[in-house]
């Protein structure tokens, strides 16, 4: 395998975002999760997308994965990797996103990293330096609540600052809509400077496309799926990919019942449980009780599920609102509540799967690695997009599941019965 593009992912649900990005720019993608095993059957392609569920772990953690993964990709031939972060810039004081850019930058010897989570296609622009989603400053919007990455600032230089060891730097609109070479020349003036990263403000697509053919020779940069969705335009436009057409090579979808499994508590996602409500049997879950008696939660909704599977799809949820998570957190700490939920969701969906369930979809990141984990799963093939920034996914390995892996906030209203409808075709 010779890979022309290698990324690296700090969790599954944005991994999935990225390779639908990437495929739907022609690239031919495969996403797996941790570093390919030794043997595995991987089909050639011309980038890979190795996921980690690394964006909120400690700092060294981070760090040592993604070398590994750095090196993996550029042994496989990649010549530039992206640290794939999320749109939303998730992350604390303490990193990961600084601290992990650093350690790459240092490895590959770049002199200075470019650094954007715009991506306008989610709504997600940035401005003199300053985060937005849609129209409001990202301290402003549902993020400032994140259960385990609150973001309160929307100045990313500031942000970045904060948790990297490298002096920040901006390069602003104004340069970007004047082109490449100005948009090089100014990188290269701040790296002259001392800088080690920049952060890079883009509002449009033409904007990532002048990003990605500017940054695509230096061997290292970091960003959201739009910054992919710049490199893979380039990649293109210079001839390094021919953009690839759908595989004729297609299997049904596997036999089995649905299922879904909500553990975000994202506003979009709420509202997707209560529409979803009036078209199938949705289990409400409590969070104390996930906490405090997971084991028992489980075997209850699992009993609950296999008694109306064959019926049609089912929904289990742990969502609740932001006070209630807040509550629970502060009763319970928060990182101690979080793992004990996503695990008892994870039992629930090895519970579904070995009950029958052969399309499976999950909301929220978290939730989404958990269960990946739970069930071993090894590294999957892109298929057709259901929202923006979520693809359906085949599993390659012994295991035959399709999944949709649903970070919290996309999707629109009616997002589980579109899933359930495009995990029906064949792949």
């Amino acid at each position: 395998m010779t890979l022309v593009l290698g990324c690296i992912a700090d969790d599954y649900t944005g991994a999935s975002d990225l390779a639908n990005t990437l495929t739907r720019q022609g690239l031919r993608t495969i996403q797996t999760i941790g570093l390919p095993a030794p043997g595995l059957d991987l089909p050639e392609v011309d980038a890979m997308v190795i996921a980690f569920k690394s964006r909120s772990i400690p700092a060294e953690e981070a760090i040592a994965l993604s070398r590994l993964a750095d090196r993996w990709l550029r042994t496989a031939g990649a010549s530039h990797v992206l640290f794939k972060i999320c749109s939303t810039f998730d992350s604390t004081d303490a990193g990961n996103i600084g601290p992990v850019t650093d350690a790459l930058r240092a490895d590959c010897g770049a002199s200075i990293v470019a650094v954007t989570p715009a991506f306008p296609g989610t709504n997600r622009t940035v401005f003199q330096g300053n985060l937005y989603v849609g129209s409001v400053p990202l301290n402003e919007s549902p993020l400032k609540d994140h259960p385990l990455n609150p973001m309160r600032d929307a100045n990313l230089v500031r942000v970045l600052a904060r948790q990297s060891s490298s002096t920040v730097g901006l390069v602003p609109i104004a340069t970007v809509e004047a082109g490449v070479e100005a948009l090089r020349e100014a990188l290269a003036a701040l790296a002259a400077e001392g800088y080690g990263d920049a952060i890079i403000d883009a509002i449009f697509d033409r904007h990532l496309e002048t990003i990605g053919e500017a940054v695509l020779d230096n061997p290292l940069s970091t960003g959201a799926s739009g910054l992919g969705l710049g490199l893979a335009r380039a990649l293109v436009a210079r001839g390094r990919v021919t953009a690839a057409s759908a595989s004729g090579d297609q299997r049904a979808a596997p036999p089995g019942h649905a299922a879904i499994i909500a553990g975000s508590c994202s506003r979009a996602t709420l509202e997707q449980i209560a529409v979803a409500e009036h078209a199938m049997p949705v289990r409400h879950l409590s969070p104390e009780r996930l906490v405090t008696e997971g084991a028992t939660e489980a075997v209850e909704a699992l009993a609950w599920a296999k008694s109306r599977l064959a019926l049609g799809p089912v929904l289990i949820a742990s969502s609740a609102m932001p006070e209630d998570v807040t509550a629970l957190q502060a009763k319970h700490g928060g990182a101690a509540a979080g793992h004990a939920i996503e695990q008892a969701l994870a039992t629930i969906a090895e519970g579904l799967v070995h009950a029958g369930v052969g399309r499976l979809v999950v909301a929220g990141g978290e939730t989404s690695g958990a269960v990946v984990d739970r069930l071993g799963l090894a590294a999957f093939l892109l298929g057709p997009e259901i929202a923006p920034g979520v693809p359906v996914l085949r599993t390659i390995g012994d295991r035959d599941l399709v999944l949709a892996l649903k970070s919290g906030n996309f999707g629109g209203p009616d997002f589980f019965a579109r899933a359930l409808t495009a995990m029906e075709q064949p792949l």
